[in-house]
């Protein structure tokens, strides 16, 4: 993958780089919703979504109180062992609060699942799925049998922003569903991924996680 970005002059520019260009971009879904209120919100303030930053401002908690966004690259990939698929993430920022980098992955939904559990994942190996799973357990240090019935799409999505805090060396990761769903549509799923860290998931909430080799995971 190239480490050239091209900035987005309008939410248009987004579509080219979906990985389903033609299938993905459409309205009422998550990808071209995600893009015109990012993006917009880019054009008018160089902030995040007015309804990020309330829950950030809500949160009281001092990184997200004056957070800053400094860079925001859409459709991010990140590379993970087992496989040619890297995590290819809606959104990564890289922003900074209270003098501290914070790396932020943004997993936009309207309605759209986090698509297969492990283990529906598993059952398609053709060879590398262990290695990833491995990879990503010991980064959130879980064990395998306790997310069997997990989304397998929380777990990288969640690993990527601790890989790019590590390689930005940021002292604080946040994973971050920014859902449009009126109904809080699998808010569940989430919900059980937050259990294994023994949190009681709640919307619009930043909960802080634990501390996963040197650095602070959120997740919101």
């Amino acid at each position: 993958m190239s480490k050239i970005f091209i900035p987005a002059n309008e939410a248009g520019d987004w579509k080219q780089l979906l990985a389903q260009p033609n299938k993905q971009w459409r309205t009422g879904y998550s990808a071209k919703t995600l893009a015109y209120c990012w993006q917009e919100t880019q054009d008018k303030t160089s902030d995040f979504p007015e309804c990020v930053r309330g829950v950030f401002m809500k949160s009281e908690i001092p990184i997200f109180q004056d957070i800053e966004l400094l860079l925001a690259f859409p459709e991010y990939k990140v590379p993970l062992p087992g496989g040619k698929r890297a995590s290819q993430n809606d959104i990564f920022v890289l922003a900074r609060g209270n003098n501290q980098l914070v790396s932020i992955t943004v997993e936009g939904k309207v309605r759209e699942s986090f698509g297969e559990l492990v283990n529906e994942w598993r059952k398609k190996d053709l060879g590398g799925k262990q290695e990833r799973l491995n990879y990503l357990l010991d980064w959130l240090q879980l064990s395998e049998n306790k997310v069997s019935n997990i989304r397998y799409q929380l777990l990288h999505r969640t690993v990527s922003a601790l890989i790019e805090a590590d390689k930005f060396k940021a002292k604080n990761a946040l994973m971050l569903v920014h859902s449009f769903s009126q109904d809080n549509e699998c808010f569940d799923d989430y919900k059980q991924f937050l259990a294994l860290f023994d949190l009681d998931a709640k919307p619009d909430s930043i909960v802080f996680a634990k501390n996963l080799k040197g650095i602070n995971l959120y997740f919101g």
